[in-house]
């Protein structure tokens, strides 16, 4: 058994009750929870509730303070920094991008960015807080230097991703994607399932192709001085590997150099520390442009006109970015949604550690074939 199928109420009581027991309040605890589960829902699960316990490792070593409040430091009508002072990436972004989103209905649009925060999970939750309420959506996020850019075999850059949402029918346009080919959180699932990475999705510390999930991950964690994770268009300029470097790059500029915040280079990684992640929110009110249905109604029309384009192969239907989501946060409501055995083993130590009952939310399950989780060290 490689992973077993809980029901979305199930990890969402989990996950609650992990949070309540960091230390978190109820409402604070529902937000975060919120966050992981629409991955999850998404099926994005490199940044789902298998990222549970590596939230608990940075509240134990003193990464995320849980008694910290973002501040506004800098405020213009269209415009704020924010200083998350080492909060939670969750809690931190959501205030951001609400803020974002007042001055937007009130000027049109606004940008707020935000520096000394934490991991924030997927970036386009973010964008879909705008689009639901009509408005576009753009944000970026910055993270641990795992990035090996263009000619270099030492990781400076993070998988910085990029999202964008904007409203249309039947489903909105909804982009979320990491500037590297693959995420961090990527290589931590294939780790746990002992699967061997796809050819030139990362290099080890001589700058050479490496499909070892486990030594990449050595590589990232600063163990081994270099080696990382490749941007996107992989190895080499001539396989356009300039330009996921580009975009990274347009990730801090909106993100740290901005906000007067740490670039990917300069997380921290000091116990008791905080990371130093940045952020960026950006919201347009399509209002600005004239009649804003009309412009969802151009979109959708558009939209449509790729689906029905003429398919490569006609048993593969065409999808436009965040239908393949929709469809999937419909299933997993249904079906309920698949976690890795070794995150459960993982979630079970986390249960045991806070004093909670694992069978009240897992059942009693055999986690012998468990491969031992990276952080099960924190439980020790």
């Amino acid at each position: 058994m490689s992973s077993i199928n809980y029901s979305c109420s199930q990890l969402e009581r989990l996950c609650c009750d992990a949070f309540v027991g960091f230390g978190f309040s109820v409402e604070e605890a529902r937000k975060i929870t919120d966050v992981l589960l629409l991955a999850d829902l998404y099926g994005i699960k490199s940044h789902g509730t298998q990222r549970l316990v590596r939230y608990h490792k940075s509240i134990e070593n003193g990464s995320v303070r849980v008694d910290a409040k973002p501040e506004i430091v800098f405020e213009t009508p269209v415009s704020a920094v924010i200083d998350g002072h080492s909060g939670m990436g969750q809690l931190i972004s959501i205030f951001a991008m609400n803020i974002a989103i007042e001055k937007a209905k009130q000027s049109g649009m606004a940008f707020v960015t935000v520096r000394n925060s934490n991991h924030y999970g997927i970036a386009g939750y973010y964008t879909k807080m705008a689009c639901d309420q009509g408005l576009i959506g753009i944000s970026t996020t910055n993270s641990e230097s795992i990035m090996v850019h263009t000619n270099s075999r030492q990781a400076i850059l993070g998988s910085n991703p990029l999202a964008f949402a904007m409203p249309a029918e039947p489903y909105p346009f909804w982009f979320d994607a990491a500037t590297t080919v693959v995420p961090k959180g990527r290589l931590e699932v294939y780790n746990k399932e002992s699967k061997p990475l796809a050819d030139l999705w990362a290099v080890d510390e001589h700058g050479k192709s490496c499909t070892d999930a486990d030594h990449v991950l050595e590589c990232i964690d600063g163990h081994i001085d270099s080696g990382g994770i490749l941007p996107v268009g992989g190895l080499s300029e001539g396989m356009g590997s300039h330009k996921g470097y580009g975009y990274s790059m347009i990730s801090e500029l909106l993100c740290s150099i901005t906000s007067g915040g740490a670039t990917s280079n300069h997380h921290q990684r000091v116990k008791g520390q905080g990371a130093g992640t940045c952020h960026s929110f950006i919201v347009i009110n399509p209002s600005i442009f004239g009649d804003a249905e009309a412009i969802k109604e151009h979109l959708s029309v558009f939209l449509q006109e790729l689906r029905d384009a003429k398919r490569a192969d006609e048993q593969v239907p065409i999808y436009t970015h965040g239908e393949k989501e929709i469809l999937s946060l419909e299933k997993r409501r249904k079906e309920g949604i698949d976690v890795n055995i070794s995150t459960v083993a993982e979630m079970i130590n986390m249960c045991n550690y806070l004093g909670l009952d694992s069978t009240e939310y897992l059942g009693d399950v055999d986690i012998s074939n468990a491969k031992q989780g990276t952080y099960d060290k924190i439980y020790k």
